[in-house]
């Protein structure tokens, strides 16, 4: 008894991978709409939304309310930076890790926290602003906000014996991690937790992260350029 036919929906996802995978379809390539696509594969639009559906659920592809599907960047071409534990990274180097937590307080979202994070103005989050030592030597201040609902317990650690990373890998398994990298003049209250000149350029990496389809924080991290520098490999 032979094999049966693959189900319709399959065959669509079928005829969009193959599309992606010859270059026709680039990342960021608008795909057709539901009704384009109807019209020219001729099969029903409940079978094309199943098919975009699933192959955006996979991640192959990105839907944006009102605006369209798209395809996504291949995995194989994700962001350089990995997220590490910074306290892992300098125990790699045989150095110790110690920290400093200046505030660790709860605010309501501003406008910027509001967007960053997925969620109404003036709801709550948690806002922790940590300076991170190698060697008694400040290397990177970690400032941060936390989605409140993710991990209600936030505010209750001890961040000098376990890093916030750390702990919210625990409660909300990190999925998903954003970099944007900017060379920058540090401010005065940041030379002076970082025991630096006031002007001295410095790396800030603002990183949000995702558990599934949650936000789950956006920090900026910002790090003296004269102590720091950024590695990565990558393969095409």
């Amino acid at each position: 008894m032979g094999d049966s036919p693959a189900p319709l929906y399959a065959r669509v996802k079928q005829m969009i991978t193959q599309q992606i995978d010859s270059g026709n379809w680039p990342p960021h390539y608008r795909v057709p709409s539901e009704s384009e696509l109807v019209n020219q594969l001729g099969f029903s639009r409940m079978t094309i939304n199943r098919a975009l559906r699933e192959m955006t659920a996979d991640g192959l592809l990105v839907r944006m309310q009102g605006v369209g599907t798209f395809v996504a960047e291949p995995k194989s071409q994700s962001a350089l930076f990995e997220v590490h534990n910074i306290a892992d990274e300098i125990a790699s180097r045989g150095h110790r890790h110690t920290c400093q937590v200046i505030t660790l307080e709860e605010e309501a979202a501003g406008s910027e926290r509001a967007l960053a994070l997925d969620m109404r103005e003036g709801q709550k989050v948690f806002h922790s602003l940590i300076v991170h030592f190698e060697n008694d030597i400040p290397v990177q201040i970690e400032d941060r906000f936390v989605n409140a609902l993710v991990a209600p317990d936030y505010l209750k650690q001890d961040f000098t014996l376990q890093t916030p990373y750390a702990y919210l890998n625990q409660v909300a398994p990190l999925t998903e991690g954003e970099h944007v990298v900017e060379a920058i003049l540090a401010e005065a209250s940041e030379c002076k937790l970082l025991q630096i000149e006031k002007g001295e350029p410095c790396l800030l990496i603002r990183r949000r992260t995702w558990s599934g389809r949650q936000p789950v924080t956006a920090a900026r991290l910002i790090h003296p350029g004269s102590r720091h520098r950024l590695e990565g490999r990558f393969h095409k």
